[in-house]
Formats: C-alpha cells, structure tokens, sequence
C-alpha cells in the first residue's frame, strides 16, 4: 500500500495585499548605499565641518603658527575687525563685485542662451562650445593673459581702441577691469544651464501663446522667465557662493590694490594670514564671510520662494475669474 502525501497549499493572498518578492541583491544594494552615504558623511565631516569648528575655535585665539602661539583672547579678533576700516571697505568692494558680477553673469548668460535657443542660429553647437571654453580655461592663465591684455604700452585695449588708460592701476577703473575679466570667464557656464532650462520648456506651451497672440516680449516674460525661475536661482546661489570667495582675478590683476579699491574679504583673509601670520585675526574674518554667505544663500531662498508662492495666488485667482 502506497501511501501518498498532498503538498500543503500556501495561504490565500489577502484582497489588496502587495505582493513582496525578494529581489535578488537587495543585501547588497543595502551595504552599498550605506557605503556610499557612510563617506559622504565622512567627507563633510572631515573636510567641512571641522575646518569650520578649528576657525570658529582659531578666531578667539592670538594664533601664529610660526613662533607656535595659540593664546587665548575671546571676542578680541572680533572687536578688533568691527573697529578695522579696512574690513568695512573690503566688505563693501565684496558686495559691489558679487553684485555686479552675478547681474553680469545672469543678464549676458540668459541673453546668450536665449539667442542660441532661437530657431533662427545655425553652428549651435559650436557656439556653446565657444562660450564655455573660458569657464573650463584655468583662472591662473586667464588672469596672466587679461594682465597683458591691460597693459597699458602694449595691450590689447590700448592698440586697437587707443585709450589711454591704466587700468590695474588706476583706482577709478581697477575693479571694473577685473569685474569684466570674471564675467567673460564665467558667463558660459550660465548659458549651458539657462540652454538646459529653455530646452526643458514645452513646445505647445509657447506655440499656444503665439496663437492666443502673444508676442516676443510677452512670451519671453510671461511664460519663459517664470518657467525658468528654479534655473535663475540655481545660477544666483553657486554664483553668491563664488563670487563672495572671489581671491586668484584679485591676486594676480591687482593684489588688492591701488590702495583698497579692489580688497576683497577673501584677499585680506589671505593678507592676514598668510603674509602677517596672524592666523587668529585671518580666522575671524573668515567666519564672518561664512555667516555672510549663508544669510545671503538664505536671502536668495526665501526671495525665490516668495515670488513662486505670489505666482500660484495670482494663477488660482486667474483661474477662479
């Protein structure tokens, strides 16, 4: 007699129960991502984090690596560079080249991109390709060159305009030289985003503006500057970010000078630390810049974040009438 034996039949599937299947590797993908998330971590700590914390630390100290003082002095760095005119100065120049350089970077980027986005271009892709040489060109070599390019016997402004300028040594037009070295250095990095931007723009969108007859300018303001806004403030805050460090243009064009008129903080961070050694001093001016970044990161933000939320009233009431 043979006995024989039904394997037992699995448990009906609930109505509506997600049905889980093992993906083969899914430990591994596990450990990898942890990995991966391990020494991102790892590397902010290493190399953000605790720099930030040794300046923080630093800027309440006398601190002089060569003769090895590390002499405590609470806020005295602080007091001190409050009370420094000079500080004040190279503040307000910081501002004034961010400012301009950021509006110079925007405006030519945007009106680049947009005329290479026309159907009417031919070479696009040469002239993409153009525009972004300068910003992939080592800034060292491009300041050496824009040196000669001002000198005022044999430079390039003055043989082919004749104009009689110096102007690395001339107060009144040293920072304008430099602004514009930084913006044709940097403007085709912004023309390679705002491209990326406008391509990401739907056809029938604009096609349904020309229709309803809109015009150029009109479809230019209303439709592409508002779908461009995330791409705007991406540019607005990696530039805020660099030019607020702005340091190689200044070093090589004009060491801070004539006089202040091109002393950037970045610069007398460099100046004090590294030529006087007064790293305690160097340190504070340094946290101040960072506080000074971020407000106006944050600024940026919230000011983005306020016209988008004005944009979607304005549409609900629009779409309400």
């Amino acid at each position: 007699m043979t006995l024989t034996t039904t394997p037992a039949r699995p448990a009906p599937r609930k109505t509506g129960e997600p049905v889980r299947r093992r993906r083969p590797g899914g430990q591994g993908e596990r450990a990898l991502r942890n990995t991966v998330v391990g020494v991102i971590v790892l590397f902010v700590v290493v190399l953000l984090l605790v720099p930030i914390a040794i300046a923080l630390v630093g800027s309440l100290h006398s601190w002089n690596p060569l003769n090895e003082t590390f002499e405590y002095l609470g806020p005295d760095n602080y007091r001190r560079l409050f009370a420094d005119h000079e500080f004040w100065t190279a503040s307000l120049n910081t501002l004034v080249f961010g400012a301009v350089a950021i509006a110079g970077r925007v405006v030519l980027g945007l009106a680049l991109a947009y005329a290479l986005h026309s159907r009417l271009t031919r070479f696009k892709g040469f002239f993409r390709a153009l525009f972004y040489l300068p910003t992939i060109t080592p800034l060292v070599a491009v300041a050496y060159v824009w040196q000669l390019m001002y000198n005022p016997r044999f430079g390039v402004f003055e043989s082919l305009f004749g104009l009689d300028v110096n102007w690395l040594l001339d107060s009144r037009f040293a920072m304008p030289a430099v602004l514009l070295m930084t913006v044709w250095k940097d403007f085709g990095y912004a023309v390679v985003l705002f491209l990326a931007g406008l391509y990401s723009i739907p056809d029938d969108v604009l096609e349904a503006a020309s229709v309803d007859g809109a015009g150029a300018w009109t479809r230019f303001r209303r439709i592409i500057l508002p779908m461009l806004r995330p791409m705007t403030l991406f540019v607005v805050v990696t530039s805020t970010i660099g030019y607020l460090q702005a340091f190689v243009q200044v070093l090589v064009l004009t060491e801070g000078g004539p006089g202040t008129s091109t002393r950037l903080l970045s610069y007398m961070i460099y100046d004090a630390a590294f030529v006087k050694y007064d790293f305690g001093y160097a340190s504070a001016i340094a946290f101040v810049l960072l506080v000074f970044t971020a407000l106006l990161t944050w600024a940026n933000f919230r000011l983005t974040a306020d016209h988008a939320r004005s944009g979607r009233r304005t549409v609900r009431k629009e779409a309400r009438r």
